[in-house]
Parts: C-alpha cells; sequence; structure tokens
C-alpha cells in the first residue's frame, strides 16, 4: 500500500478515503489519531490491523459538533452535558452507555462508547466532510504516540492510506477520559484536562485504580491507555522514584554503554550520560509536549536503558506519570 502525505488544505481527498472505507492519520490537539468511519466495523476492523493493536482495546469517537452524541449514546446526563460546556471542542474524552450504531469494533464489546470532540480544525474539518471518527493514536500498538507527521510516517508508512500533516500537535499526551458510566465517575486515564479541573466542574470524580497501576489479571480495558504495557520505546524504561539528588547520584552510578537518562533541565551538567530533557521539573505542560518525542528520541539514538526521572503526580503531571510508568512497564526503583 502507498501512503500519501496530504497537507493540511487536502482535506476533501482524506473525506474521500474515509468514506471509501479507508484510514488517514489525522492531527488532533493531543496526538495524531488513525481515524476510519466510526459507524463502519469493516473500516474500524482495519485500524487494528494496522496498528497491531488487540481488539479488546476500545476506541474513541470523534464529533465534530455536540449534536452528534444523541445518535451514538444512550443517555446524555446533567454531568455529560456540563463537561461538554465546559470542556469541548478539547482534550476531553466522555465514556457513556451506547446507542445500538455503535459497532462492537469500536467498542471492544463493552456497552459503553467513549466520545471526544477535538478542537484541532483539521480533525474538525474532515470529520464534517466525512462521519464521525474512530481514531486511536496513529503508531504501532505499544510504541510512543506520534506527535508530528513524521513519527506516524515512522510506524505507518505502507501501512495506512493517507497521512495528513499539520505540523506539532499542542498538548502532546492523549485526551482525558472520564466514564460517567459509573456514579461517581472515574477518571480512567489523565491528560491535559486535569483532575482537579473535572472535580470542580462536577464535584467528585474518583481516580481508577488503573491509571497508576496495572489492571488486573483478566480485567478488561474500559479505556484506551490502560493496558499493562503501551507508550514504549524500544528502549527499557526504568522510573526512578527520589529526590533530585538521589536520582542524579542513581544513574550516575550505572552509567554504561547504552544508558541515558530521561530528565529535567535542572538535571542537566549533572549527569555522566547522555540526556533527553522533557522541561523543567514544575512544567507539566512541556513535559506532557515532549514527553513522547523524547522516547522516540531514545530509540533515534539507540539507547538500551533509559532511567526516567519520576514526574509528580498534580495538575497535568499526573497524565506525564501514568504515561511513564506505562512506558517503563511498572518497572520503577524508589530510591525513598
Amino acid at each position: 500500500m502507498k501512503t500519501l502525505m496530504l497537507k493540511a488544505d487536502e482535506v476533501q481527498t482524506a473525506a474521500d478515503i474515509i468514506k471509501n472505507g479507508g484510514l488517514v492519520a489525522m492531527p488532533t490537539e493531543t496526538v495524531y489519531g488513525l481515524a476510519a468511519d466510526a459507524l463502519n466495523g469493516k473500516a474500524v476492523e482495519k485500524i487494528f490491523r494496522a496498528k497491531g493493536r488487540p481488539m479488546d482495546n476500545p476506541l474513541i469517537v470523534h464529533i465534530s459538533d455536540i449534536s452528534q452524541i444523541y445518535n451514538l449514546v444512550a443517555v446524555f446526563p446533567e454531568k455529560a452535558k456540563k463537561l461538554a460546556e465546559k470542556f469541548w471542542p478539547g482534550a476531553l474524552t466522555i465514556i457513556l452507555p451506547k446507542s445500538d450504531i455503535i459497532p462492537d469494533e469500536v467498542s471492544a464489546g463493552l456497552d459503553t462508547v467513549a466520545v471526544r470532540f477535538p478542537s484541532n480544525p483539521i480533525a474538525h474539518r474532515l470529520i464534517e466532510l466525512s462521519s464521525p471518527l474512530a481514531a486511536p493514536s496513529a503508531n504501532l500498538s505499544g510504541s510512543p504516540s506520534p506527535t508530528n507527521a513524521k513519527h506516524v510516517a515512522d510506524d505507518m508508512n505502507g501501512r495506512i492510506d493517507a497521512i495528513i500533516d499539520g505540523g506539532e500537535c499542542d498538548v502532546g499526551v492523549e485526551s482525558t477520559v472520564i466514564t460517567l458510566a459509573t456514579e461517581p465517575p472515574r477518571l480512567l486515564r489523565p491528560g491535559g484536562i486535569t483532575l482537579e479541573q473535572l472535580r470542580d466542574t462536577i464535584g467528585e470524580v474518583v481516580v481508577d485504580n488503573a491509571v497508576l497501576n496495572p489492571l488486573k489479571n483478566g480485567q478488561k480495558a474500559s479505556s484506551p491507555g490502560m493496558k499493562y504495557k503501551h507508550y514504549s520505546p524500544k528502549a527499557d524504561v526504568i522510573l526512578i522514584k527520589g529526590s533530585d539528588d538521589s536520582f542524579v547520584e542513581y544513574v550516575n552510578q550505572h552509567k554504561a554503554d547504552g544508558v541515558a537518562a530521561l530528565c529535567y533541565d535542572e538535571d542537566l551538567g549533572r549527569l555522566d550520560v547522555p540526556t533527553v530533557s522533557v522541561g523543567r521539573g514544575d512544567d507539566y505542560e512541556t513535559q506532557a509536549h515532549r514527553l513522547f518525542t523524547a522516547l522516540r528520541t531514545a530509540d533515534e539514538n539507540g539507547y538500551r536503558t533509559v532511567y526516567a526521572h519520576c514526574p509528580k503526580t498534580e495538575g497535568v503531571g499526573l497524565a506525564v506519570y501514568n504515561r511513564i510508568i506505562r512506558a517503563a512497564g511498572f518497572e520503577v526503583i524508589d530510591l525513598e
């Protein structure tokens, strides 16, 4: 298969591919998504084959107008409306009981569907010209998510019909996912919309155990991004918990060929191994924006082991922690 590289003004060509049952990688404000017609089960199946994604991992349906959600869900409760009014279009996915038109391929056989209204104008236009789109991240399953068109091409060239080059994504990590199919609502995946913002809008929101811990044996993923190992480069990532000084000391004691550090700006100049910085230690938004590019850089440089400076779990930092702990396959060294 030849993969077309489309410019930002060639959205109609991408829409025609979608309407014919094809796959198109599109930019969103979070990461690039691999899009197919969400109401066409056979087209959605192609997403799983192209990514090598397990069929039990549900997808997110992307819409271009809030009115579209009424066809996709069985109920649209008041709390969901409040969240939509506050954060849509934007980096929030809401899970609700699904309507009968949602194919099982999208919901992974669950009785719920995840819906998002992206703010990226290219994604918005593509949905307008085609249909609601099922769109997980446009990368090989388990690898770091793509935040620019080159990342997509590195993983998906020859596997999909087209890539729309819309430049760099703004947020850099996938959307926040909250389920309103339970009471109280549960945060299933942290992102650019923070837990604190959700609670300010609708009151009590609990954090699902799988945000910070692996799924239990036999437990089914109710949201994308809940699998045990995810967002992972080829290098072995090891998360280091401890003070700034103890992180630097530990990494320097374990320097060797192929060893590098995923660190903060404050660590630079103190480490005796190659470094990839994700920004300042207190700048969670920049960390989120740079994280997946940093993990891909580790592979491009041929590092075999990457020691990651553990982020804090407040605000957007919770999203950064969630991605790194999964990139590490929950391999953590706690120096405390």
